[in-house]
This record gives structure tokens, sequence and C-alpha cells, in this order.
């Protein structure tokens, strides 16, 4: 694209963004309304699993046997308590032989296994006191939700002798789904008026510190229209419907703030509206589409991962970073200059005895010249930091997400941890082998050379049907369900000779998968996400050394995220504090969000920062003093931000959800280490250290860039070295170019 081209279709998108605002206005309103009418009820059409590889061996025999062995697939559980009776005494056994049958009788039942039908030793507790009725109902995710809301009313409570409690993995999924719900709502309710008050302490006005919050809502409401669209080609994450909230608001203010600062500043030098609407979309416009592209690349990452819970945020994060962009990029603009000054108006912090804060720039300023002054300090001993503090991750262990997730007083977590605790064995913990093509002497020699590893209780089965060449086994292991000795005996099952096609499933199992398909996806999703990162920076500097720092301080700004998700919520400290059940482990598939989502958002202010910097380094092609001008005009710019997206974050983070507590409170404190460790002052005395040599690219790839780049502001004109051709100006000090 030649630079003239690249300059004629950025003015005719100012043009047509800032000629005819009232239309503009018009057509986004109109649109917010058709997104309202289409993302109604998108949160009754979200699913609560995903975590599982669909392709895995796992996947295949949890599917087969849930279609010819229903029963020993249960996803309902009723445990009944005899009320100190004893579960053998004849009363207790009349009524729950009458519960047995009448849930084997319900028309969305597959298959029931009892106690009192079977007496097998795993379905009564030690002491006798309790028992189960197991049950699987038929359908995909949406349907087995709604025949739970339809059963557990009719068996909860007191039966005669006895009192029945619902659990198992429907009622979990049950539970999650309506707990998150209610949580975003609170989540909002939180979120909104802290942000608001923040916002007027960063604007003063109360019309500017009110055009983030309309553009935030409008990128929500298009997103849950997006998503109420995707869910009907795939399924979605109940959990996605968070991350939306959360980046839709917290994108939407960083983009907002960005823009309005800027044409703030284009007012105050004098610019009738029109003008400083359009000089505002050809600088501040650019960094934000940039930044909205890294933002997206990074999220997008998701998309290789099989597992349909993170591929839903990819779905979710990337509509809600675009159409926070778009809404920036034209509802904003045209609002502004429909408000011109006006945009100043109402003034609140006299009323709420705010005093204004002065020039918070030179702050910033002072701290730039110090960190370059001491650069290497600043650089070892941050560096070192955010690497201690990141210590705790090297000794994560990766699990599977259950019951402990919801609050300890939730119905199927109560009965999901009596079930651990006083039944013998692990009963859901048991592994699972479907045998197909076998016959009865095959299947005898292969479960006596399963029976034979040390890490086995017993085996039961084969448990076949008549006429059929297909049956099952299952394992019950030494360990719990998943730890790290129960997921090694799946691998030793698996290598188990069986001279017939055998699959192995259970829970231990669906992790091994997981964890399999995430470690042979995860250097493609890296990949991704720093080859469109590294094009992205390079386009907007022209440098290959600035990508290059961008992608490693990105990188290790999240040390310190990590290592917190395993102090807190691994090893449970501030368990109490907090609200939640450590369980030892950290889902599998989290850090791979927390990963994609928080290095997204360090880009955003990475290339906000990057931006102020060029521009004015292509002005005066002074490497110091361009540094001093990015974090002066940056800086407090990127913190506000950053506390304001913390606090949407926090919001999200006070879920009873300990997986969205952990996602919230996770990225929280990355966004803020990103924003006062690393933006102010890493990216400085790095850029110090490696001084001029930071702009630095071979003569192709600068004219490459030359033709292609992006340039705040219109491009200067530029010699081959990329500095301007009418400044020669060196650094005002001779070290560290």
């Amino acid at each position: 694209m030649s630079e003239v081209n690249r300059e004629g279709a950025v003015h005719g998108w100012t043009r047509v963004v800032t000629a005819r605002p009232r239309l503009t206005l018009l057509l986004a309103l109109l649109l917010t309304a058709l997104a309202v009418a289409a993302g109604s009820g998108v949160a009754d059409r979200l699913a609560s699993g995903g975590w599982e590889a669909p392709e895995s061996q796992s996947s295949y025999a949890t599917d087969a046997l849930a279609q010819h062995f229903p029963a020993s697939q249960p996803n309902l559980v009723l445990l009944v308590d005899a009320r100190g009776a004893g579960v053998d005494s004849p009363a207790v056994v009349a009524q729950a032989g009458e519960l047995t049958r009448e849930l084997a009788a319900d028309r969305a039942v597959s298959g029931v296994t009892s106690y009192w039908s079977t007496h097998a030793p795993a379905l009564r507790a030690r002491d006798g006191g309790s028992a189960l009725i197991t049950a699987r109902l038929r359908g995909d995710d949406d349907a087995v939700a709604d025949e739970v809301k339809r059963i557990a009313p009719a068996y909860r409570g007191d039966h005669g002798p006895v009192k029945v409690t619902i659990g198992g993995s429907a009622a979990v999924r049950d539970e999650l789904q309506t707990t998150i719900k209610d949580d975003l709502v609170r989540a909002e309710v939180i979120a909104l008026p802290v942000t608001l008050l923040l916002l007027v302490m960063v604007f003063g006005s109360a019309v500017a510190a009110l055009l983030p919050l309309v553009i935030g809502i409008m990128a929500i409401l298009g997103t849950s229209a997006v998503l109420r669209a995707v869910t009907e080609f795939t399924d979605v994450s109940v959990f996605a419907e968070n991350l939306t909230t959360a980046l839709g608001l917290g994108l939407a203010i960083d983009y907002a703030l960005f823009i309005v600062r800027r044409f703030r500043e284009e007012l105050a030098a004098g610019a009738t509206p029109q003008s400083a609407a359009g000089r505002t979309l050809r600088t501040a416009g650019r960094t934000v589409l940039f930044s909205a592209l890294t933002v997206a690349a990074s999220l997008s990452a998701m998309l290789v991962f099989p597992q349909y819970f993170l591929r839903s945020f990819a779905y979710a994060g990337i509509a809600v970073v675009l159409l926070a962009a778009a809404a920036a990029l034209i509802v904003l603009p045209a609002s502004l200059v429909l408000l011109g000054n006006r945009v100043n108006a109402l003034d609140l912090r006299k009323a709420l005895r705010l005093k204004p804060s002065g020039d918070p720039g030179a702050g910033y300023a002072r701290l730039a010249r110090l960190v370059m002054r001491r650069a290497p300090l600043f650089a070892i001993g941050a560096v070192a930091g955010l690497l201690l503090l990141g210590l705790p991750f090297l000794q994560v262990r990766f699990g599977s997400a259950d019951d402990r997730q919801l609050p300890a007083a939730a119905e199927s977590h109560v009965v999901q941890q009596h079930i651990r605790q006083e039944f013998p064995g692990s009963p859901d913990g048991a592994i699972t082998v479907l045998a197909e093509g076998a016959d009865v002497g095959r299947l005898t020699d292969y479960d006596h050379r399963v029976a034979a590893l040390p890490g086995v209780v017993r085996v039961d089965g084969p448990f076949t049907t008549t006429g059929s060449d297909t049956a099952y086994v299952t394992v019950l292991p030494r360990g719990e369900a998943v730890d790290t000795a129960t997921q090694n005996l799946v691998k030793e099952i698996r290598a188990v000779p069986a001279g017939f096609h055998a699959s192995v499933t259970g829970q231990a199992a669906i992790l091994v998968d997981s964890k399999d398909a995430i470690a042979q996806k995860l250097p493609w999703a890296a990949g991704i996400i720093a080859l469109v990162t590294l094009l992205l920076v390079f386009l907007l500097t022209g440098s290959v050394v600035i990508p290059l720092q961008a992608v490693l301080l990105n990188a290790l700004s999240l040390t310190a995220m990590f290592g917190a998700v395993v102090w807190v919520f691994q090893d449970g400290h501030l368990s109490g504090l907090l609200d939640f059940t450590a369980t030892g482990t950290i889902e599998t598939t989290l850090p791979v969000l927390m990963f994609c989502v928080a290095f997204g958002l360090s880009m955003d202010y990475g290339v906000f920062l990057l931006s102020r910097i060029k521009e004015e380094y292509d002005r005066t092609g002074d490497h110091q003093a361009s540094i001093v001008f990015g974090l002066k005009r940056t800086g407090g710019l990127i913190t506000a931000a950053a506390v304001i997206l913390a606090v949407v974050m926090v919001a999200i983070g006070t879920s009873r959800v300990a997986n969205t507590k952990m996602l919230g409170l996770g990225i929280a404190l990355a966004v803020l280490m990103d924003a006062m460790v690393v933006r102010t002052l890493l990216v400085p005395a790095v850029m110090r250290l490696t001084g001029r040599f930071s702009w630095w690219a071979p003569p192709p790839l600068r004219r490459f860039h030359n033709r292609f780049g992006i340039f705040e502001g219109g491009d200067p004109a530029r010699d081959g070295a990329g500095a301007p051709r009418s400044e020669e100006r060196r650094d005002p000090e001779p070290a560290h170019r």
C-alpha cells in the first residue's frame, strides 16, 4: 500500500465518522437495539463443561459407555440418609426401593444403579448411615440441565424414614450455571459505580466519564448477540460470559480513555471539534486499532485447542475486543464531535470533594529520568523480583474441575464431599475400560493382568449385555481420583496388551488426555501469539528489537500472576479469607486461558506506551527524550486504565465459583504488575540500556516498514535509517546507544 493510499484511507475513515455524527449515532443505537434482541437468553444456552479433549480415547469411551451401558456413566446421584436407622433396616429398604423404581421409570432416565438393588459396597457408606442411588439422564448438556431442574425438586428432601440430597455432575453443572449467572449480576453492580467514580477522578467531567461506560456496555451487548449466534453451531462455556463483561468494560474504558484524552488535548491546542476528532483518529485511533488487533491475536490462539472451554473464550474475547474497538473508533468520535467542548462539562470533583490531581505526567517524567539514570539497577531488580514472585509456579500440579469449585454450602458440593469422605475407595475416581470385540476368555485374562498392577485395589466386571461383544470393567485405584499415581495408572492400563479394542476413561483418563491435548497444541498457540505480536509491533515501530523486547517483557509480567495462582488457589493460602475450597491442583486449561488474556492486555498497555514514544522519536530523533515523553503522556493514563480494569476483574473475582475467582483476581494482579512495574520501570530501563539500537532493523525490513508500516499522525520524511531526515540529533547522553 502506498503512503498516499494509506493516508487517503485514514482521512476517508475520519470523514465518514465525523462528517455525519448524528447519523452515525442513530445507526449505532439501532444496531445496539438489535443486539439486545438477538442476545436475549444467551445465558440459558451456555454450557458448563468443555474441559475434555473431544477426539481423545477417554471421550470416545465415555460416549460409547453412555450409549451401551448408561448406568455405568451416571450423571445424577441421590444421597439417601437413613437418619440413624441404618441403610439395611426394613423401612429404609422399602422406601429406597420405591425411590429407585420411580427414578428408573422416569422418561429422562436411561439407567439406574442403587445400593438396594445391587448391594455394591462402593455404594454404601462405611458407617452404614447412607447409601447411593445413581442414574444417567439422557440428552446433551442443555437437555440434561432441563431435566435436573425438573427431577431434583421431586426427590430432594424428606421421604418417610430417609432424607435425600442431590449430587452428581449434572447437579454440579446446574448449580454452576445458576451461581455464575447470579455472581455476574453482582459483579456488574459492584464494578459499574466504582468504575464511574474512578473515571470521574481521571477526567473530572461527568460527561467524559460516562462515555467509556457507554462504549463498554455497547461492546458487551454486541458480544452477547455474537455468542448467541455461535451457540447455534457449537458449544460455548458459561464462563465466557464473565470474560465478556470484564473485557468489554475494561478494554472499552482503555480505548475511550486514550481517545478522549487525546481529543481534549487537541481541543486545548485550539482545534475545532471536528478537526480534533479527525486528528485523534489519525493518531490515538490507529493505536487503538493496533492494540485491539494484538489483544485479539492473543485470544485467537485459544482456537487451536480442542476443548470448547478454551475456544469459547476465543469466541467471546475476539468479539468483545473488536466490538469495543469499533465502538471506540466510530461511536465515540461521533459523540465527541457533537459534544465539542461540552465533553468537559459537569465537573463533579467539587461535589465529591476530590482535588484535581494537577499534572500527573510530570511525576512520570521524573520517574523515567530516574530509571534511565540507574537503568541496570532497575532492570535487574525488577526482573529478579518478578521471577521470585513466579517461583511457586514451578510446583504446579494440574487437575480437573469438579464440585469443589462451588461454595462449601452448595448442595451438590456437600453430596460429593460426603461421598469422598465417607464411602469406601473413590467411587468417582474409578477407571473404566471399554472392551469391544472381546470374548469371555480374553476379557478374563485382561482382568487378571490389570488387577496385578501395583496401583489397583480391585477390578470389577466384566459387565456385558446379552448378544453383544461389547463390555466394560471398572478398576478401583489406590490413590485419589486424579492424583499423580492414578494418572500414571491410566497410562499403565493403556499399556497392558488386550487382544481386543480397549479404551480407558474416567476422571484420571480424561485429565491425562486433556493435558496431552494441551501439550500438543501449546507450541502452536505460543507461536501464533509471538509471531502476530512481533509483526504488529514491528509495523508500529519499524524496529526488530522493540518487538522482541515487548514479547519478553510481557511474558515476564505474568510471572507474579502464575506464582500467586499456585500459592493461593493450589496450596490454599488465603482460602479462608477468599472463601474457596483448595483442591491441591490447578484446572489444566486455566493457565492457558489466563496467559492468553493477560498477555493480550499487557500488549494493550505496551502499544499505548510505544506509540507515543515512537511518535516523539519520529518527530525529534532523540531516543531518551522520547522515552520520557512517552511515559509522561501515557504513564498516568495506563495506570488509571489498569486500576479500572483491575476493579472490574476483582469484581469478577468476588464470584463464589473458585475458577472464576482465580481468573478475576489473577488477571487483576497481572494487569497491575504490568502497568506499575513493567511499563514504568522495566521498559524505560531496557530501552535505555539498548539505546538507539532499540530502533534498529535490517535495510530490507526498513524499506518494508516505510511502505507498509503505521506512523502516528502522518508519515514524516524519513531517511533510509529510519531517523527523521530533517533531524540528525544525538542522544543527550553518550552511553548505551
